[in-house]
């Protein structure tokens, strides 16, 4: 089964060549770096020529030097997990949106705009989720103060 995986992970790097990756050996899961600029188009070719048809989870992690934002994607044929990482510039964090790849998506990356202040491009309806319009900052962000 991992060797399956590890086949599938070598076959995107073919048509990714700056594409990382890692297998997870025993978690059924492969992790790819992409870049920012080429996340919207990496996740679309996931969809339509890998067959990832499902987008189960968008977060961000900050690591106080640097931010990612994390797609998992799914697919229910085989079992695979694809978790895609792209490293977005800390002081102005922005990706391009995959609302329009999978929708489900669209609250997914309301709440990482709204607790890490990563803008999505071409959300069609990016404001705060959880916390009210006049909250100021990002709660999960590293640097935020809470008293």
């Amino acid at each position: 089964m991992i060797l399956d995986l590890y086949r599938i992970a070598e076959a995107i790097r073919a048509s990714h060549p700056d594409l990382e990756f890692d297998v997870k050996e025993g978690e059924r899961r492969v992790v790819f770096k992409v870049k920012a600029e080429k996340l919207h188009n990496f996740i679309k070719f996931l969809r339509d020529e890998v067959g990832r048809d499902f987008l189960s989870t968008v977060t961000a992690v900050d690591y106080s030097d640097r931010m990612e934002v994390v797609y998992i994607l799914g697919s229910y044929s085989d079992g695979f997990i694809f978790v895609v990482k792209t490293e977005v510039d800390r002081e102005n964090p922005e990706v391009e949106s995959v609302v329009d790849l999978f929708p489900t998506a669209n609250f997914h990356e309301r709440e990482v705009y709204d607790m890490f202040g990563v803008r999505f491009r071409n959300h069609p309806n990016l404001r705060r989720l959880l916390l009210p319009d006049d909250f100021e900052g990002h709660p999960l962000r590293k640097d935020y103060e809470w008293w």
